[in-house]
């Protein structure tokens, strides 16, 4: 039940994306540029989110379990660090640059959108760079 859950959560987010137009990167990019070419309806799609969050979180915070797990899975740590801020820089900049972020570009490669294909393969590359020089667990920084 676990597995269909967690499926269906993602088809249904999948959906929403493309709905909402977030998995085409030139309106993303007019969202993300404010200028003459400026395109607030992304807006909404923002502001949907977060409202949906909230009453999710609220919801969530009252329950001893998830409906599908023994435990909530948390984040360790709440410390807001120089690693997260550049990790978030990072994700700034490549959604600012390519229109993309991980969720609406496995959604537009599952429409065969090359674009998204090539920042999918991007995205792992980087992950796999991290993974294998900068992460807390990798021999480089062991040995420093």
């Amino acid at each position: 039940m676990k597995n269909l859950s967690g499926f269906l959560a993602g088809l249904l987010f999948g959906m929403g994306l493309v709905v909402a137009g977030m998995t085409d990167p030139e309106k993303v990019l007019a969202f993300l540029t404010v200028g003459a070419q400026w395109n607030p309806s992304l807006i909404y799609v923002l502001g949907s989110a977060v409202v949906t969050a909230s009453i999710g979180f609220a919801w969530v915070n009252r329950r001893m379990a998830p409906l599908f797990d023994e435990s909530f899975h948390s984040p360790s740590s709440f410390v807001v660090d120089k690693r997260l801020l550049a990790g978030s820089v990072l994700f700034g900049l490549g959604w600012g640059t390519a229109g993309y972020c991980p969720g609406p570009a496995l959604v537009g490669v599952m429409t065969l959108d090359h674009r998204a294909a090539l920042f999918l393969i991007a995205f792992i590359v980087g992950v796999l760079i991290y993974e294998r020089w900068f992460s807390p667990t990798s021999d480089l920084l062991s040995r420093a």
